[in-house]
């Protein structure tokens, strides 16, 4: 029990400066958002264990990251389809 109190200690700061550092690259910012928001779970899970047996709002918190990640990947692929340079819009050229 101590070495995950421990490594939840760690890991948050450490994500967010991984964050911050990287805030160019939206894929890599995405996953470490994700990684930042498992680690909360992991926190959130331990202190409800300890404390109460109330594991309901584990679930609420799930249901939130999962939301927070589909968000962000149709926030990536809006931008990869608006600014992206895939030449999608070529194969109607070749069909003329």
């Amino acid at each position: 029990m101590f070495f995950s109190s421990l490594m939840f200690l760690v890991v948050i700061p450490v994500c967010l400066l991984k964050f911050i550092f990287n805030f160019n690259h939206l894929l890599n910012s995405l996953l470490t958002l994700e990684f930042v928001s498992l680690s909360f779970l992991l926190g959130l899970s331990e202190i409800i264990c300890v404390y109460d047996n109330h594991n309901v709002f584990l679930l609420y918190f799930l249901v939130m990251v999962v939301c927070e990640g589909v968000l962000g990947l149709s926030f990536l692929i809006l931008m990869s389809f608006n600014y992206g340079n895939d030449y999608l819009f070529s194969f109607n050229k070749l069909t003329c």
